[in-house]
């Protein structure tokens, strides 16, 4: 994904403990390799079970041989894997779509085709509440474009203010999602069905329900929508989730690229300028939109940067914005049932120096009713994190008419705490983070796995115990680990332990800090750790994106324990191919087979359309780079990973 640029470089100061200080505080080779914290510290909040039983003995076998670290035009796999790929962009979703013709690209064609920039994936069973691992609902999310890969004679920074009405319409039908039917045959591997439940999403004319505390605020409303109860489209959609009612959750994360114009309503400008919103856009959209322009429609920035639902199994709902979860740049909304029945979403904002978020639910889930969980996601508690020196995670509560969240400070109601929940989060004292992307809780041990990519502006007077390094180029991983009770993890509490996971980057420099477990090889340690995903079996995928530029090698997929003595044994399992991210990890319900979202590859300076860093996947004369989804399968089967 995009990197921010409206990321803040003055943040709240701590107490000042040495970098030394903060990381043996935080990290021993015990707590490293046993997932144990200082007993001192959380004596009143005991350990889950899982993490406790964490087995004496020799490191446990991966189930694949690592690769090496490299930088090619190719994505490559561990050996006795067949990686395939399954669906590009332009590739026929719906039953009446054309084959794609890079040349004679239209907005119709595009809005039936598998869209650009493939990130976030869910597989879905079918049929629905089945445990089907052979066939499924594919939803894929569609971030954003580069203009200059997908139409000749474009360079990277002259395209949105050259492009023509159509091509700027096709890059709006490639925003959005795909919903594609796929099914696996034992000889041929897996397949694109272009059935009846398959779906295209998109920013050019999907119109999308806003729901929730905010919906209907004025400042939700504007010329096209006067009631502030619709929109149009969703954009910058990059990690997701699964709710356990089976619907999907997409985020919308780096909005602000997308307006342009000076901010005309005196209200709007602190707001606007604390998204990034305001003078120029990377998009030419508002050329021919005028909710684009924020000079003439102040109030549509307001109206994304929103957790989405879709229902996939029901082609023809309408999608949800749900504004109880808060507006930020959103990365990642993973649910989790919480021990007495309510749910817990998680999800980061994905900036230099912002936080870490959960939304609790008022109400319970029901899972013989899947129609009663309908609304549950538009009443409940958004809360922000702020993670003390001693090892505690405190939640702090973001509620109209609570502590600084008063008319006094500019909050006239719920609804614009959640459209300001940034600035709602500034005022609580909450944990300023090193860009928290993706959040995913381990279905063994229950812990909460926070993935931070980098923050290259942290100063050395800005570190704290969660973010301890300056200039932190290569990034890190928390592990959050909830208070256990009789009946199991309290995700809901105001209260929970966290620790350093790891610390990426080159162990072997030791100038840089970097931690793992000790015997990572010249190949496992990584950079930028961006997406995460886990198996059944409770071990952690992590995805990159950045490390060319950080490391000099591609960005790929790295797998590890999270308990035991193969605790943060990290090792290379995938690699992508030269410009590209590795994004959206994603297992089937028995491990057999892991989807790969491969997005923007050739994405290089200097690469366009007709001269591209890499032909990636097509290799065809004629054809240019194109975003793609990889399914993983083991030779002669069995789960991925061993």
């Amino acid at each position: 994904m995009r990197e921010s640029a409206d990321d803040r470089a003055e943040v709240q100061r701590h107490d000042g403990p040495s970098i030394g200080t903060l990381i043996e505080r935080r990290l021993s080779r015990r707590s490293l390799l046993k997932g144990a914290v200082a007993a001192t510290a959380i004596a009143t909040l005991p350990l889950p079970r899982a993490l406790r039983a964490a087995e004496e003995g020799a490191v446990p076998d991966p189930g694949f041989t690592e690769i090496t670290h490299g930088l090619d035009d190719d994505s490559h796999v561990a050996p006795g894997y067949r990686q395939q790929v399954l669906i590009r962009w332009g590739d026929p979703v719906l039953s009446d779509a054309p084959a794609f013709d890079p040349s004679a690209q239209t907005a119709a064609s595009q809005s039936a085709q598998f869209g650009y920039n493939n990130d976030f994936i869910a597989f879905m069973p079918l049929p629905r509440g089945s445990a089907s691992a052979d066939h499924g609902l594919l939803c894929v999310n569609h971030e954003y474009t580069n203009g200059h890969l997908m139409f000749p004679g474009y360079g990277e920074d002259d395209f949105a203010g050259a492009a023509s009405s159509e091509e700027l319409k096709v890059e709006m039908a490639a925003h959005g999602m795909s919903v594609v039917e796929i099914r696996r045959d034992p000889a041929a591997g897996w397949a694109v069905v272009r059935g009846p439940l398959n779906r295209r999403i998109t920013a050019l004319d999907t119109a999308m329900r806003i729901a929730g505390p905010a919906a209907g605020h004025p400042r939700l409303q504007t010329t096209a929508d006067p009631d502030g109860m619709t929109v149009i489209g969703m954009i910058n959609n990059c990690a997701g989730g699964v709710t356990p009612w089976g619907t999907v959750l997409t985020c919308e994360e780096n909005t602000n690229f997308y307006f342009a114009g000076d901010v005309s309503a005196e209200s709007e400008r602190a707001n606007h300028a604390r998204m990034g919103v305001g003078g120029g856009s990377a998009y030419g959209w508002h050329r021919i939109d005028t909710r684009f322009d924020v000079a003439r429609e102040p109030h549509e920035p307001n109206r994304f940067g929103w957790v989405v639902e879709i229902d996939p199994y029901d082609p023809e709902s309408t999608p949800v914005k749900r504004t109880a979860l808060g507006r930020f740049k959103h990365e990642g909304a993973t649910t989790v049932v919480n021990s007495d029945g309510r749910v817990v979403v998680y999800s980061g904002d994905d900036g230099r120096f912002e936080y870490v978020y959960k939304f609790v639910t008022n109400g319970v889930f029901d899972p013989n009713e899947r129609e009663a969980n309908r609304d549950l996601l538009d009443d409940g508690t958004l809360y922000a994190a702020r993670f003390a020196a001693d090892g505690l995670v405190h939640w702090l509560a973001l509620v109209w008419g609570q502590g600084p969240l008063t008319p006094g400070n500019g909050f006239g109601s719920q609804a614009d705490v959640l459209i300001e929940a940034r600035r709602a989060a500034d005022l609580l004292g909450a944990t300023p983070m090193d860009r928290p992307e993706d959040i995913e809780t381990n279905p063994v041990t229950g812990s909460v796995y926070v993935v931070l990519t980098n923050n290259t502006k942290r100063k050395s007077d800005q570190i704290d115990a969660a973010n301890p390094r300056a200039e932190n180029r290569w990034g890190h991983v928390l592990e959050i680990i909830p208070t256990m009770r009789d009946d199991g993890a309290d995700h809901a509490g105001a209260e929970a332990r966290w620790d350093v996971f790891l610390l990426a980057g080159d162990p072997r420099n030791s100038g840089i800090g970097a931690l793992y477990h000790p015997d990572v090889s010249e190949n496992g340690w990584l950079s930028c750790p961006d997406n995460c995903t886990f198996d059944t079996k409770g071990n952690l995928w992590l995805a990159t994106d950045g490390a060319p530029k950080t490391a000099g090698f591609a960005d790929g997929l790295y797998a590890c324990a999270t308990v035991g003595e193969g605790r943060a044994l990290t090792r290379l399992f995938f690699r992508s191919p030269v410009g590209a991210e590795v994004c959206g990890p994603c297992f089937t319900p028995d491990d057999t087979a892991l989807f790969v979202a491969v997005q923007h590859p050739g994405d290089t300076e200097g690469s366009t359309f007709a001269a591209p860093a890499t032909g990636w996947p097509d290799f065809t004369e004629g054809m240019p780079p194109r975003p793609s989804v990889v399914a993983i399968t083991r030779n002669g089967g069995g789960a991925v990973g061993g």
